[in-house]
């Protein structure tokens, strides 16, 4: 696995999926009263902070993409 998320992609990444995995628990707006939006949202955002963790989208990596400098 060799890093393809540069510092700007994995910060973003990582705070929109803090976001998506903890403003359900808030409940905040009420889109996410409903169960599935809730469980769906947090799992997104789960993924988006393992992406940022660990520099590599396995995404990125089908389409060539990458914004990574070396």
């Amino acid at each position: 696995m060799t890093a393809n998320l540069g510092n700007p992609d994995r910060l973003i990444r990582a705070l929109i999926g803090l976001a998506l995995f903890f403003l359900p628990l808030l409940n905040m707006p009420a889109i996410w009263s409903s169960a599935a939006f809730a469980y769906g949202s947090m799992a997104v955002g789960v993924i988006l902070m393992a992406t940022a963790l660990f520099r590599f989208c396995p995404l990125y990596r089908l389409v060539g993409l990458s914004t990574c400098k070396l």
